[in-house]
């Protein structure tokens, strides 16, 4: 019972949260990425990435097996889910070390390269018949010379996760799992799109 009432199977509707209780507060760490070298002396700027409604929210997202959008009841993330991921896409930028710079929009600093980001998916999803959910993220990454308004890379980055249980700790850990997986591959794929940038 304690489990099905923190980790929610109808979070919203037939489980409301008590008036009386704040919730508990989740921020992702994000991957742990070394300086790879061969920097451009480029200044980079992430945009705020966007996201529908359901998704730009600091509730954590959960799809349930017939298909119903819903949250988890008694957590949170500590901001709206695409606030957060632009700060883990500054600081896994910043960390790789291909970009002089790497700010988050807006910013005083002028950007020569922008990168624009789509969250698409961002939830747990229990499907038919499983137990345990699995956590997917999938963003829409674009990268675009801002000194010559040129698109310059565009591409899907998708990864998974599944939750060891049905516990919160479990289901928070798969989407730390699926987050730097998809943070990591758009890291590579940027570091890739970025050659021949710098004239």
């Amino acid at each position: 019972m304690l489990v099905a009432a923190v980790l929610c199977t109808g979070c919203v509707g037939s489980l409301p949260e008590s008036g009386n209780e704040a919730p508990e507060i989740y921020r992702l760490a994000g991957p742990s990425l070394q300086d790879r070298g061969d920097p451009l002396p480029l200044a980079l700027a992430v945009a705020p990435p966007r996201a529908a409604a359901s998704l730009d929210t600091e509730r954590i997202a959960v799809v349930q097996p017939d298909s119903r959008f819903d949250y988890f009841s008694g957590v949170r993330w500590a901001e709206p889910a695409p606030q957060m991921l632009q700060q883990l896409l500054v600081r896994a930028l910043a960390a790789d070390g291909r970009f002089a710079t790497v700010v988050a929009a807006p910013s005083r600093v002028p950007a020569d390269l922008t990168l624009d980001v789509e969250l698409r998916s961002f939830e747990a999803v229990y499907a038919d018949g499983a137990a345990l959910p699995l956590v997917r993220v999938e963003l829409q990454v674009t990268l675009v010379d801002a000194r010559k308004a040129r698109r310059l890379a565009s591409f899907v980055v998708r990864a998974e996760s599944g939750a060891a249980d049905n516990r919160r700790t479990a289901v928070l850990e798969a989407f730390e799992r699926a987050t730097a997986e998809a943070l990591q591959e758009t890291v590579v794929r940027l570091r890739e799109a970025s050659t021949g940038t710098q004239h």
